[in-house]
Parts: structure tokens; C-alpha cells; sequence
């Protein structure tokens, strides 16, 4: 055994979402001491939270669940294509409850600071609730969208009825019928939000200052019948998105786009169109990701599909973007959302002429006009993939806080390892494979990857694991070449960091966020680093190649 440190445990898991609900089952199976810090009152991550209408996968329901488990996939049914909001808690609950996982976790544990102490090479946690806990690594299973901006107008304090946060929609959902509702932004939640509720209020006035692209979600019933074809196919199905770029069942078109007809273009849009989910994104021609001409195309053809939709001309055209193309940023899935507008009950205000000037008492203030409402929703977004990070205080060697080395945007390495900050380890990071998937697709591949370092780190006797700088260099500089290719590069979301209501992430700074080179690249390059003796990262200890002291130990316990 090798000498250590006495800590409390010996990994702490930050996060009881999707991520860190696998991660801690690994450990449990390990027989390690672990234990998992969730800031919220109970486990589910992103689906515990966001409860808005409409809120539900835009990834099909089999592909999203877990695939680690026979007997989950065995015993669980899913209910319709794209599962809701409550279905996904509750398949949450079942994964944890079947596993006695919640023995492992701490709710309402919000993690303020993160300290590595060099000279034991340990983490020093402080809780929110006046605790420091101590552990050898941490693993950050944060949520890449878990931080919810507001958008930067005076007054919000001053309005008298009730308003909130998609992200923070009440537990005890508001009364909305005979309410006048005011929803600020037409980003992905809003498109869900907008679609269930147009037909529930009695007035809905959307505030739209940037239209996104969308697509019909398509959805359907899950029947005893589909679920038993599922089953026998589910081997099938997760072999599928292993393979495909972005981990679903949806396959992109390999032939060329220039040497397909126009008519057969069309013939296949008009297909994927009233198909379910991603197809019209992701079993599209690779082109439109790339090619100027191809996305115009491409994006021209959606268009025309919204005119078909949206019975004012004028309201059509504001719903149209025209600063991005269709399908260079992740696209929203909607359920009657352009129909909506053809509803009397429901106005489209362009705050891009007309700004929001303030909230007022009484509702919202443009350069133009008063509006009153009884509810105020913002539907303003996040301070995406780094934003819960950064509302940790993580201070690595020699004090450097990972804010301030991130101020300019992300460096990792593979997304897992950064440089400067010892045993942090990241299975959905920036930079890694999760963000631009189907995200637990990604999640297993990063829990796994992790688990298995970990692993070779107790049996060889490794105290301390960091990314080397020129490993780090060369994998962001690689993530950043990645997006020189992709017409990506060009929008404005959260893939490139813009956040129009966060401090420095304002028009005219890109953040290399997400790795784009698709999961089965990704995973064959972090295999390869294993493979090679985890090649760029520093490793001493004990057992560690080359240190003096020798010897490799397990340092599990389970108690």
C-alpha cells in the first residue's frame, strides 16, 4: 500500500445529473469512497430543474437512456419518442433508486471552492453549508447548461406579477389560462415553451430579438408493441450511434451535394422534413455543415417551409434568420410552434428595432410602447459549458483560479485534464466529446474513459495526474482548427460562446467550446492516449514511470 494523505473520500463527484449519476455507479461498483455534491434538492441535473412546458429530449427517447445496464434497458419503458420532462426525472430515479445510488450523494450540497493543496496532494472542498471535504481527485460532473442568464434590462426587481427563468420555472406550475404572458427570446426552450402553451394562455406576446432556425419535432406514442421491436434492437441501435458523428441513430448522407440533383435534394428534404427528430440535420449532406452554397440551399429550403407555416408574410420573414444558416448551430425541434403565431392570442415583437428599454410594474417597456402583462418569462439562455465552473472558486497550483485562466475562453486536455490543476477530472468538459452529441452517448464515453484512468492510477500507485502544457497547447489548438472547418464558426450561440447577457462573451469573441471532429474520432483519440500510457499527462507517485520512491499500491476503500 502506498502512504497517503487521510481524506474524507477519495473521490468526490460534483453534480447528480445525468453524468455524475453513471460516474458514482462506476465507483460504487469499484468499491471506492465516494460520494456525489448536488447543489440542488434532489438528483436529475437538467431535468430536475427545467420544468417548462414543453421541456423534453429532442434526442430519441431509446438512444438517450443509459446502455450500461441489461437490466434497465430490460425493465424500463419509454412512453413516446421524445420523452417529457417527467418521464426523464422519473427514468432518473429509476436508474438511482435500482442501484441504491442515492446512498452515495449529498442534495443541497453547493460546492463554493476547490482548493489543491500541493503539498498532499489533495482537494480541499468548502460546502455550502460550512463543511470542507477532502479527496484525492474530483471528478466535474457540472452541467453544461446550468447557469441561466437574464438579459441586461433595468427594472426586473420592480415588476409586480409573477416572473422567472425558464430554468427555474415554479415546481407548483403557475395558472396560466386568462393570463396576459410575456416570453423574452425564441431560443430552443422558448420554441418548446411557446409551442405547449400558445393555446393555454389567454394573451402570449413573444419579445424576439435574434429568430433561430428550427425543425418539426415529429413526435409520437411509444406503444407495448414498439417498445418490445426496441428492445430486440437496442445492441443494434447503440452500435449505430457509436459509429455516427454525433451519436444518434441518424446516419449523414455520404454522397456528395453537388453530384445530387436539385430535384433529389428536394425529394429528400421534403422526406427528412416530416420525419421525427434530427434527420433533417444530421442525415443531411455533410456539405451543409461546410459549404457556403450548400447551407444557403439548404437553409433557403427551411424558409420556404416556415412561409408554408406562418399565415402573415411580414411575421414569416421575422421568423427567419438571416444571420446564420440552417444547421451551423444545434437545431431546436418544435411541436406547433410556427402555428402559434397564426393564433389571435399570440404577437411577435422584434426587439431588434424596437429594443427593450426596461421592465416596468406593470410589465415591459420597448422604445416604442408600454405592455402590461401578469407574467414575465425569460427565456434568455445560459452561460454555457464553463458557466458552472466558473461559479465554483477552483484554485489549482500556486493559486491559479480557473476562472481567470478561462477568462478568454476553455484550454484542456481532451477535454478531461487541464493543466495546472491536478486530479480534476472532466468526462463532459469543454473541449471534450459530450457537448456536440447525443449527451449521454458522450457521457458513458467520458465516465468510462475516466473510470478507467482512475483505475490505472490506484493500481499503479499515482498520487497526481496533470495534462503537461504542450498537451494541453496542442489539443485546444487542435479543437480550434476543428471549427475553421465548420461554418459553425460564424454563429452566434452557445457552441461559440456568444452570450449577449454575459460579461465578455459579447459579438466579436469565439470560444472553442466543443470538440467537432464526432464521437468516433474522439473516442479513438483518447483510446490512443490510453493506449500509449496516458501520453501528456505528468504522473507521479509511488508507482508512477520514473519516480524514485517505487512501489504501486490500491488506494480504494470502501469505507
Amino acid at each position: 500500500m502506498t502512504d497517503k494523505t487521510e481524506t474524507d473520500f477519495e473521490v468526490i463527484v460534483i453534480g447528480a445529473g445525468v453524468a455524475g449519476i453513471y460516474q458514482i455507479k462506476r465507483l460504487v461498483d469499484l468499491g471506492v469512497s465516494a460520494t456525489v455534491l448536488e447543489a440542488a434538492p434532489d438528483l436529475g441535473g437538467t431535468w430536475y430543474n427545467n420544468r417548462y412546458p414543453g421541456a423534453r429530449f429532442d434526442s430519441e427517447s431509446y438512444t438517450y437512456g443509459y446502455s450500461f445496464s441489461k437490466e434497465v434497458l430490460a425493465e424500463w419503458n419509454w412512453r413516446e419518442m421524445f420523452s417529457p420532462q417527467p418521464d426523464n426525472l422519473e427514468y432518473l430515479n429509476f436508474v438511482a433508486d435500482k442501484f441504491s445510488l442515492r446512498d452515495h450523494m449529498q442534495f443541497n450540497c453547493r460546492v463554493d471552492a476547490a482548493v489543491f493543496d500541493e503539498s498532499a496532494n489533495i482537494w480541499r472542498l468548502t460546502v455550502n453549508d460550512g463543511r470542507t471535504l477532502t479527496c484525492s481527485f474530483v471528478v466535474m460532473a457540472l452541467g453544461l447548461l446550468s447557469m441561466p442568464t437574464y438579459p441586461k434590462i433595468e427594472g426586473r426587481a420592480d415588476f409586480k406579477g409573477q416572473s422567472f427563468h425558464t430554468f427555474d420555472w415554479p415546481h407548483d406550475p403557475p395558472d396560466l389560462s386568462d393570463k396576459r404572458v410575456a416570453i423574452i427570446g425564441t431560443g430552443a426552450t422558448a420554441i418548446q415553451v411557446i409551442g405547449e402553451i400558445a393555446d393555454k394562455v389567454g394573451d402570449l406576446t413573444v419579445f424576439q430579438r435574434r429568430p433561430n432556425w428550427s425543425a418539426p419535432l415529429n413526435n409520437s406514442k411509444i406503444t407495448d408493441s414498439d417498445m418490445a421491436r426496441i428492445r430486440a434492437r437496442y445492441d443494434e441501435i447503440f452500435e449505430t450511434c457509436a459509429r455516427t458523428p454525433g451519436g444518434f441513430e441518424h446516419e449523414p448522407d455520404r454522397r456528395g451535394f453537388h453530384e445530387v440533383s436539385r430535384e433529389e435534394r428536394l425529394s429528400l428534404w421534403d422526406r427528412l422534413y416530416d420525419e421525427p427528430g434530427f434527420g433533417i440535420w444530421l442525415q443531411n449532406f455533410r456539405e451543409i455543415f461546410t459549404d457556403d452554397d450548400a447551407n444557403a440551399e439548404i437553409s433557403d429550403y427551411i424558409a420556404d417551409r416556415i412561409r408554408q407555416r406562418v399565415h402573415d408574410p411580414e411575421t414569416a420573414e421575422t421568423l427567419i434568420p438571416k444571420d446564420h444558416g440552417f444547421g451551423v448551430q444545434r437545431v431546436p425541434l418544435e411541436t406547433n410552434y410556427f402555428e402559434a403565431y397564426n393564433r389571435d392570442n399570440v404577437h411577435l415583437v422584434d426587439i431588434s428595432k424596437t429594443p427593450l428599454e426596461c421592465v416596468t410594474e406593470t410589465g415591459l417597456r420597448t422604445t416604442e410602447q408600454d405592455y402590461a402583462f401578469d407574467v414575465i418569462v425569460y427565456a434568455t439562455g445560459f452561460d454555457a459549458i464553463t458557466g458552472a465552473y466558473d461559479h465554483v472558486d477552483i484554485q489549482g497550483v500556486g493559486g491559479e483560479r480557473l476562472r481567470d485562466k478561462w477568462r478568454e475562453g476553455p484550454s484542456t486536455f481532451l477535454g478531461v485534464f487541464i493543466h495546472g490543476f491536478p486530479n480534476l477530472l472532466m468526462p463532459n468538459g469543454p473541449q471534450s466529446g459530450s457537448a456536440s452529441t447525443n449527451y449521454p452517448r458522450g457521457i458513458e464515453v467520458g465516465v468510462d474513459w475516466v473510470t478507467d484512468f482512475l483505475e490505472h492510477a490506484w493500481a499503479n500507485g499515482i498520487t497526481r495526474a496533470e495534462a503537461t502544457e504542450p498537451a494541453e497547447a496542442r489539443w485546444t489548438q487542435h479543437v480550434t482548427d476543428m471549427y475553421s472547418r465548420m461554418l459553425m464558426r460564424k454563429a452566434k450561440s452557445w457552441f461559440t460562446g456568444y452570450n449577449s447577457n454575459v460579461e465578455g462573451h459579447e459579438e466579436g469573441s469565439i470560444r472553442y467550446f466543443v470538440y467537432n471532429g464526432g464521437m468516433p474520432k474522439y473516442v479513438s483519440v483518447i483510446n490512443e492516449v490510453a493506449a500509449n500510457g496516458y501520453e501528456g499527462l505528468t504522473l507521479s507517485g509511488p508507482g508512477a514511470p520514473g519516480d524514485p520512491s517505487g512501489g504501486a499500491g490500491d488506494r480504494r476503500s470502501a469505507g
